[in-house]
């Protein structure tokens, strides 16, 4: 019993001393910035994702049911996390490019930050064809 609750007590001091100096922690230090937009995503009545610049709340974007799957995953995932936070919509998204090619997705009212490069490239296409406006230009 002294042996278990000795181990049980080891890994809880490591755990917390992990968690309060960052040791082990991987940071990302993201290149120059070279592109961003703020985004505000609603639901219509049809299901559509429509996608508006934050600034002048000028639709850039509608996204049918039944395609763009991944950006409707992440987007109900930073979603739900400002549900438990009592955030609402209003806060813009941004999604930025970096000089590497680099995308992310950040929630500005909580600055969680996703690399978008990690989940392959047809996700990353996904979010990048969010960057450029209707007409095609970006």
């Amino acid at each position: 019993m002294i042996a278990a609750a000795a181990v049980v007590f080891l890994a809880l001091a490591a755990a917390t001393t992990a968690r309060l100096t960052g040791y082990g922690v991987t940071h990302m230090t993201l290149p120059a910035m070279v592109e961003s937009i703020d985004l505000q995503f609603e639901d219509d009545a049809a299901g559509n994702v429509l996608v508006f610049d934050a600034r002048d709340h000028k639709l850039l974007h509608s996204l049918p049911p039944g395609e763009s799957g991944f950006v409707r995953v992440v987007l109900r995932g930073m979603a739900r996390e400002r549900m438990l936070a009592s955030i609402g919509s209003e806060p813009p998204f941004r999604l930025a490019r970096y000089e590497n090619g680099q995308l992310t997705l950040t929630d500005t009212a909580n600055n969680r930050l996703i690399d978008l490069n990690a989940f392959g490239s047809s996700n990353l296409a996904a979010f990048a064809q969010l960057m450029k406006k209707p007409d095609g230009s970006k």
